[in-house]
Protein backbone atom coordinates (compact mmCIF):
# COMPACT_ATOMS: atom_id res chain seq x y z
CA UNK A 1 0.00 0.00 0.00
CA UNK A 2 2.80 2.41 0.88
CA UNK A 3 4.52 1.77 -2.45
CA UNK A 4 1.28 2.55 -4.30
CA UNK A 5 0.95 5.81 -2.36
CA UNK A 6 4.51 6.78 -3.27
CA UNK A 7 3.92 6.09 -6.96
CA UNK A 8 0.63 7.99 -6.92
CA UNK A 9 2.26 10.92 -5.12
CA UNK A 10 5.04 11.11 -7.71
CA UNK A 11 2.55 10.97 -10.58
CA UNK A 12 0.51 13.77 -9.03
CA UNK A 13 3.64 15.80 -8.27
CA UNK A 14 4.99 15.55 -11.83
CA UNK A 15 1.59 16.29 -13.39
CA UNK A 16 0.95 19.31 -11.17
CA UNK A 17 4.51 20.59 -11.54
CA UNK A 18 4.32 20.50 -15.34
CA UNK A 19 0.88 22.10 -15.31
CA UNK A 20 1.97 24.95 -13.06
CA UNK A 21 5.31 25.56 -14.76
CA UNK A 22 3.36 26.04 -17.98
CA UNK A 23 0.56 28.08 -16.39
CA UNK A 24 2.87 30.23 -14.30
CA UNK A 25 5.32 30.63 -17.16
CA UNK A 26 2.58 31.86 -19.48
CA UNK A 27 1.65 34.49 -16.92
CA UNK A 28 5.26 35.60 -16.44
CA UNK A 29 5.96 35.66 -20.18
CA UNK A 30 2.91 37.83 -20.83
CA UNK A 31 0.92 35.51 -23.08
CA UNK A 32 -1.87 37.60 -24.56
CA UNK A 33 -4.68 35.46 -23.13
CA UNK A 34 -3.22 35.80 -19.63
CA UNK A 35 -2.80 39.57 -19.96
CA UNK A 36 -6.42 39.88 -21.11
CA UNK A 37 -7.72 37.57 -18.37
CA UNK A 38 -5.98 39.52 -15.63
CA UNK A 39 -7.17 42.80 -17.19
CA UNK A 40 -10.74 41.46 -16.81
CA UNK A 41 -10.06 40.63 -13.17
CA UNK A 42 -9.34 44.32 -12.67
CA UNK A 43 -6.70 44.22 -9.93
CA UNK A 44 -3.77 45.06 -12.19
CA UNK A 45 -1.06 43.24 -14.07
CA UNK A 46 1.09 43.01 -10.91
CA UNK A 47 -1.36 40.31 -9.80
CA UNK A 48 -0.53 38.29 -12.95
CA UNK A 49 3.18 38.41 -12.13
CA UNK A 50 2.53 37.60 -8.48
CA UNK A 51 0.36 34.61 -9.42
CA UNK A 52 2.90 33.41 -11.99
CA UNK A 53 5.74 33.55 -9.47
CA UNK A 54 3.68 31.64 -6.89
CA UNK A 55 2.75 28.98 -9.46
CA UNK A 56 6.30 28.46 -10.73
CA UNK A 57 7.80 28.40 -7.23
CA UNK A 58 5.15 25.91 -6.10
CA UNK A 59 5.82 23.73 -9.13
CA UNK A 60 9.54 23.66 -8.36
CA UNK A 61 8.76 22.90 -4.70
CA UNK A 62 6.83 19.79 -5.75
CA UNK A 63 10.10 18.22 -6.90
CA UNK A 64 11.74 18.72 -3.49
CA UNK A 65 10.46 16.05 -1.07
CA UNK A 66 11.08 18.29 1.96
CA UNK A 67 8.81 21.00 0.48
CA UNK A 68 6.28 18.86 -1.43
CA UNK A 69 3.56 19.02 1.24
CA UNK A 70 3.75 22.82 1.55
CA UNK A 71 4.04 23.35 -2.22
CA UNK A 72 0.92 21.23 -2.76
CA UNK A 73 -0.95 23.27 -0.14
CA UNK A 74 0.18 26.48 -1.81
CA UNK A 75 -1.11 25.25 -5.17
CA UNK A 76 -4.41 24.29 -3.54
CA UNK A 77 -4.69 27.79 -2.04
CA UNK A 78 -3.92 29.42 -5.40
CA UNK A 79 -6.58 27.27 -7.06
CA UNK A 80 -9.11 28.08 -4.33
CA UNK A 81 -8.65 31.79 -5.03
CA UNK A 82 -8.73 31.15 -8.80
CA UNK A 83 -11.99 29.21 -8.41
CA UNK A 84 -13.60 32.10 -6.52
CA UNK A 85 -12.37 34.61 -9.11
CA UNK A 86 -13.68 32.42 -11.94
CA UNK A 87 -17.10 32.23 -10.27
CA UNK A 88 -17.50 35.81 -9.05
CA UNK A 89 -15.52 37.95 -11.48
CA UNK A 90 -14.90 36.09 -14.76
CA UNK A 91 -18.00 33.85 -14.68
CA UNK A 92 -16.40 31.09 -16.73
CA UNK A 93 -17.87 27.69 -15.69
CA UNK A 94 -15.25 25.68 -17.60
CA UNK A 95 -12.42 27.40 -15.72
CA UNK A 96 -14.28 26.87 -12.43
CA UNK A 97 -14.27 23.12 -13.07
CA UNK A 98 -10.61 23.11 -14.10
CA UNK A 99 -9.39 25.07 -11.08
CA UNK A 100 -11.54 22.98 -8.73
CA UNK A 101 -10.09 19.75 -10.18
CA UNK A 102 -6.51 21.08 -9.87
CA UNK A 103 -7.22 22.16 -6.29
CA UNK A 104 -8.53 18.68 -5.48
CA UNK A 105 -5.46 17.01 -7.01
CA UNK A 106 -3.16 19.33 -5.04
CA UNK A 107 -5.03 18.54 -1.81
CA UNK A 108 -4.75 14.82 -2.57
CA UNK A 109 -0.98 15.20 -3.01
CA UNK A 110 -0.73 17.19 0.22
CA UNK A 111 -2.64 14.45 2.03
CA UNK A 112 -0.34 11.76 0.61
CA UNK A 113 2.73 13.74 1.68
CA UNK A 114 1.41 15.07 4.99
CA UNK A 115 3.91 15.22 7.86
CA UNK A 116 3.60 12.24 10.16
CA UNK A 117 4.60 11.78 13.73
CA UNK A 118 7.28 9.19 14.46
CA UNK A 119 4.80 7.00 16.38
CA UNK A 120 2.53 6.83 13.31
CA UNK A 121 5.43 5.89 11.07
CA UNK A 122 6.59 3.07 13.36
CA UNK A 123 3.08 1.61 13.66
CA UNK A 124 2.65 1.64 9.87
CA UNK A 125 5.41 -0.93 9.43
Amino acid sequence: MRKFQNILAWILAVFLALEFIIAGGSKLLGVRAMVQEFARIGIGQWFRYFTGILEVCSAIGLFVPKFRFWAALQIAAIMAVATVINIVVLRVPLLVRLTAILMTLALALAWLRRPRRKAEIKSAY
